[in-house]
């Protein structure tokens, strides 16, 4: 007769326990099981262009209780190879050693395998995924940036495109900016592009010193290879630039015959500049205190001065021109100013009041007998005043009057007469 269910369990413990006591080791069935896992769990290489080879890394863990041997580890995808990881191989519990995995897709098309590694613990398999494609989703225009010539101690600055020609959306970071004195702006990462986006950023090349120089932008995404654009340049040696302030002088209303000055400046800017000579496409202006040749240390400033006589009535516009060795030869400043006719003016005096005067007061009248108007803006204590704001070709006529300490005003004096010629 077949024994209670219960019984038979009691016996399959009870010899489990004598094994143990006589020295057998005997393997409980559920638990300390030795095992093997990967991280990541499984590996996706993404996007690789055929004939190109991308490698990831991995490790192969122990987690479990004992130890294991590893014998082997085959792969049954052709695309894929396993690297730095060869059999027997005992790993102790806890126990974990790097490989890595290659993808090298000879074919456009989705690509799968998987890596079986065999062991004391049993057969684990990790499974790798990746894609061959004739070309990357991201790109760039220009796929290269050439600079040319840049003088040291300055810049230059080109605009770069990213494009994202995939059908799915694209992380790009930009991974490393290589070569000496380049630099990027304009963009701020991580940056997401989706299908068929762009996005342009700007590059500045700024050499460090004379020769030529090369770099690179590395641009990677998750879902794509790794996008190098080629950066090149040359630092020549630094060329002096001249500056003149102000860039423009305007003289404003002078009379037909007089002179008027103003102050200007001229500085080197990077370097040494030799100002050789001046030159005035207007005889109106003139060029004063300053003796050319003269040579300008890098930082120096040295003042001039222009002066203004005009000949004529109305505008009168000029340049002044500064030649040097410097890059931005000739340096040019704008000059502006009018001419105006020769101004004439009427003095007027008379004689003293009484003690109790406080001042006087001008009138003036464009006729005989008045109407009179005052042309003293406030009460003048002198006894005399000179009349500017007369035309040429007009007849004037004045009177004074006088104001006593009480505010009381005097009548009209006697009446003067100027023509203006």
């Amino acid at each position: 007769m077949p024994l209670p269910q219960f019984v038979y369990r009691s016996v399959f413990f009870h010899a489990l326990i004598v094994s143990s006591l006589l020295g057998v080791s005997v393997p409980w069935a559920y638990a300390n099981r030795s095992e093997l896992v990967c991280n990541p769990r499984s590996l996706s290489f993404g996007k690789v262009v055929t004939g190109q080879s991308l490698t990831l890394p991995v490790t192969l863990s122990n987690t479990g209780s004992f130890s294991v041997t590893l014998y082997d580890a085959s792969l049954n995808g052709p695309a894929f190879a396993v690297n730095n990881l060869a059999g027997p191989l005992v790993l102790a519990p806890g126990q974990t050693v790097p490989f890595s995995v290659s993808f090298s897709p000879t074919m456009e098309g989705s690509a799968s395998g998987t890596v079986s590694f065999n062991s004391s613990a049993g057969t684990f398999n990790f499974q790798i995924y990746g894609k061959g494609v004739a070309n990357w989703a991201l790109t760039a225009t220009p796929a290269s940036l050439a600079f040319g010539n840049v003088a040291v101690g300055g810049l230059s600055t080109l605009s770069l495109t990213i494009s994202n020609q995939g059908t799915t959306s694209q992380t790009v970071s930009i991974g490393k900016v290589g070569g000496p004195g380049f630099s990027v702006s304009g963009i701020k990462l991580p940056l997401i592009l989706t299908a068929g986006q762009s996005f342009t950023f700007h590059v500045t090349f700024a050499p460090l010193s004379a020769g030529a120089a090369s770099g690179s932008i590395l641009a990677t995404s998750p879902l794509s290879p790794s996008l190098t654009i080629p950066l090149s340049g040359s630092g020549t040696p630094s060329v002096g630039l001249l500056t003149v302030s102000p860039a423009s002088i305007n003289f404003g209303n002078i009379i037909i015959g007089r002179s008027a000055t103003q102050n200007g400046q001229l500085t080197a800017a990077n370097s040494n500049v030799t100002v050789s000579s001046a030159s005035m496409n207007n005889t109106a202006f003139q060029l004063i205190g300053l003796s050319l040749p003269i040579t300008l240390t890098a930082g120096q400033s040295v003042p001039f001065t222009v002066s203004f006589t005009p000949q004529n009535s109305g505008a009168v516009s000029g340049t002044l021109s500064f030649v040097s060795d410097a890059a931005n030869s000739p340096t040019v400043e704008s000059l502006a100013g009018t001419g105006n006719p020769v101004q004439y003016s009427v003095n007027l005096s008379w004689n003293p009041g009484s003690p109790q005067v406080a001042g006087y007061n001008v009138y003036r009248s464009g006729q005989s007998g008045g109407p009179y108007s005052r042309i003293n803006s406030e009460l003048d204590p002198n006894t005399a005043y000179t009349d500017s704001s007369v035309a040429a070709g007009q007849t004037y006529y004045y009177a004074t009057t006088a104001v006593n300490t009480e505010g009381q005003e005097s009548t009209y004096s006697n009446v003067s007469q100027a023509v203006i010629p």
